[in-house]
């Protein structure tokens, strides 16, 4: 599946979401998860920093994130579905 995405793989354990970048994923911990819902009412771009910032822990992945965000469509789309989807972890 292409663009981005979070999904839920579960509870109570060490990590419960991971984060899809194309068919890659990258586990995220609770913490970063409420980090993220905390400051998902911010513009889309600035969303975009804070998450690539928080997810993309090394340069590779930071690049992923945004190679991904530009082949998948309109990138101000898919950043504020994030931010709803987020908010719904």
């Amino acid at each position: 599946m292409k663009g981005l995405r979070f999904e839920r793989i579960g509870r109570d354990r060490y990590y419960n979401v991971v984060f899809h970048i194309g068919s890659t994923y990258i586990p995220v911990s609770d913490d970063t998860i409420e980090e993220l819902k905390n400051q998902s009412l911010l513009t889309p771009e600035r969303f975009l920093d804070l998450l690539v910032d928080r997810v993309g822990y090394s340069s590779y992945l930071k690049d992923q994130i945004r190679t991904e965000l530009k082949s998948s469509g309109d990138p101000v789309t898919q950043i504020t579905v994030l931010q709803g989807a987020i908010r719904d972890l």
